[in-house]
C-alpha cells in the first residue's frame, strides 16, 4: 500500500488539511493518508502548540469513519524535536509492507534543503508537494522524486483560526463540523 505522511501540528486541524488530503487520495497515487501529528516541529514554537493529545482527537474528529485516512501518534513515541528522517526510519521498519511519500507545500520544498539529511530522505520517499501562496518550490522541483501536484490552494491556516476564536469570532465552517464542536466543548483557543 502507498501511504502519504501528512506531517504537521494540526493546531487545529481544517478543511483546507481535510480538502488537500481528500485530493491526494482521489487525484494521485497515494491510498491512504496519514495525518501525523507533530509533538513539536523543530521550526516552531512548542508553547503555542495545544496538547498533543488533543490535537491528535481534533484530527481524529475530523476524519470521522473515512477508513482511508488515519490520525498518527508515531512521533509521540520519538525523541523530541522530531525529524522527519527518524519517523520514517521507525515507520519503514514496524511496516515494511507499505510504501510512503512524504505531502509537504511548496513552502516547506523552499526549505528543503534545511532539513536533517534531506539527501537520504530523497533516497527513501517520494515527495508530493501541493501550491502554496507565493511559495516557489525552488530548483530541487526538478529532482526525480520531486511530484508536484495540482491540488486547489486554500488560503486557511490554523494560525488564522487560533485568533479568530481569541477574538470571539465564529469560524465554525473553517473546521470540520465535529472539530468545532470539541473545541467550543473544550474552549480551546479562547486565551
Amino acid at each position: 500500500m502507498k501511504i502519504g505522511l501528512f506531517f504537521g501540528s494540526f493546531n487545529p486541524i481544517h478543511i483546507g488539511h481535510m480538502a488537500l488530503a481528500n485530493y491526494m487520495l482521489e487525484f494521485t497515487d497515494l491510498e491512504n493518508v496519514w495525518f501525523v501529528v507533530s509533538p513539536h516541529n523543530p521550526l516552531k514554537q512548542k508553547a503555542s502548540l495545544l496538547d498533543e493529545k488533543h490535537r491528535l482527537q481534533l484530527v481524529n474528529c475530523a476524519i470521522g469513519d473515512n477508513t482511508k485516512l488515519k490520525a498518527s501518534d508515531i512521533e509521540f513515541k520519538l525523541p523530541q524535536p522530531s525529524y522527519t528522517i527518524h519517523t520514517l526510519a521507525y515507520l519503514k521498519e514496524k511496516y515494511p509492507q507499505h510504501e510512503f511519500a512524504l505531502i509537504m507545500g511548496a513552502d516547506n520544498l523552499q526549505n528543503f534543503h534545511k532539513w536533517k539529511n534531506y539527501e537520504e530522505i530523497l533516497k527513501q520517499v517520494e515527495l508530493y508537494v501541493y501550491p502554496r501562496p507565493d511559495a516557489e518550490p525552488g530548483d530541487i522541483k526538478n529532482h526525480p522524486k520531486v511530484k508536484l501536484v495540482d491540488a486547489p490552494v486554500i488560503e486557511i491556516s490554523s494560525t488564522f483560526i487560533r485568533q479568530a476564536i481569541k477574538d470571539k469570532k465564529d469560524v465554525r465552517y473553517f473546521v470540520p463540523e465535529s472539530v468545532w464542536e470539541y473545541i467550543q466543548e473544550m474552549h480551546f483557543y479562547e486565551k
